[in-house]
């Protein structure tokens, strides 16, 4: 059976596989492994490699999953030999395990690695199927298998921002993007060029932080908000975020919910009162009022309009405005659909 034949009859390996493989082989090695080495020694190319011979396929392969590896947040680095700059037979591929692994000074549970398993399932096949498979190859990577069953069914999440996936890819990538932005109190969208530096959730919803060339300054964008495509910018790359920047957006989105103080009186049996009344940090049973904190002015008015006479806002006077001026819409969309209505059957 000669070469050729062989590498037709090579068993297939599934590419999530193979990419594992790959994590594998180059996390092993400090000084890094030429491509060469990679393509004759890792499961899934070893099978097809031809020595002597073309390798085309299997090098347009190793292309992909590199990119495939790196936009699951792994830190595949190159590294150019000094006494052959330029060669790309001389360059060496490698994970430093510093950039990589976990901290020593974290360790997992038996219970903690199944429900970091169980949650891992959870996104798959979902909106968020790419972070799932980087939580479990970073689980498999520290010699954990997290597919064993945990409990009778596992839900599907979905992330309804359209906007969550290209921007994520932009920040593991570090890659200047452009959206439109639509602003609370805008008449319509305006375009956004900004440098993504966190995605984090908070109060339920999805926040970009980033740093926006129009002002010259950091904001925290919402998802929701983003209106079209989120489109890269070519050739425009920037520095990525200091350490920790997801924590210290998340303190500053909490600090700014306990600055907003909401004073409301609700309906008794309502569902304005259940529902609200669920967060309230204060409560006044006989007066019928609640305080609750909140994160997002525009938003919060959104919700307590959708409540309509089962909700007074007593307090603050800016809430108050957003609110009358959301129920002011509805009447007024309401007043022209029956008045139109009455025009048209008194002919």
């Amino acid at each position: 059976m000669d070469g050729e034949e062989a590498v037709r009859r090579a068993p297939q390996v599934a590419a999530v596989d193979r990419q594992f493989s790959l994590v594998l082989a180059l996390l092993a090695t400090e000084s890094g492994l030429l491509k060469s080495e990679i393509l004759s020694t890792v499961r899934g190319y070893a099978e097809k490699y031809v020595e002597p011979g073309s390798n085309t396929n299997l090098e347009r392969q190793f292309e992909r999953d590199k990119d495939a590896i790196r936009d699951r947040g792994i830190p595949l680095e190159t590294i150019e030999s000094p006494d052959r700059p330029g060669d790309n037979q001389s360059l060496r591929y490698r994970i430093p395990k510093g950039r990589y692994e976990l901290p020593d000074t974290v360790r997992f549970t038996p219970d903690e690695v199944a429900l970091l398993g169980l949650a891992a399932e959870v996104w798959r096949e979902a909106s968020l199927s790419e972070d799932s498979q980087r939580a479990l190859t970073k689980l498999r990577a520290l010699g954990i298998e997290p597919r064993e069953p945990v409990i009778g069914y596992a839900p599907r999440l979905r992330v309804r921002d359209a906007a969550f996936e290209p921007l994520r890819r932009a920040l593991d990538r570090r890659q200047t993007v452009r959206f439109r932005y639509f602003k609370p109190g805008s008449a319509e969208p305006r375009l956004r060029t900004v440098d993504p530096l966190a995605v984090v959730f908070h109060e339920g919803r999805w926040h970009l932080h980033a740093y926006d060339h129009g002002v010259d300054a950091p904001r925290t964008f919402l998802l929701s908000r983003i209106t079209g495509p989120v489109d890269p910018v070519a050739g425009a790359t920037f520095d990525a975020a200091e350490p920790g920047v997801q924590d210290r957006i998340l303190a500053e989105l909490d600090a700014l919910r306990q600055r907003n103080i909401a004073d409301l009186a609700v309906s008794a049996g309502s569902d304005a009162e259940v529902r609200l009344g669920r967060r309230a940090v204060e409560r006044d049973e006989d007066a019928g009022v609640i305080r609750l904190h909140y994160t997002d002015a525009a938003v919060f008015a959104d919700e307590l309009a959708g409540y309509g006479p089962e909700v007074r806002v007593l307090a603050p006077a800016t809430l108050t405005a957003a609110v009358r001026e959301r129920l002011g819409r509805v009447y007024a969309a309401h007043r022209d659909d029956t008045g139109a209505a009455g025009d048209g059957s008194g002919d």
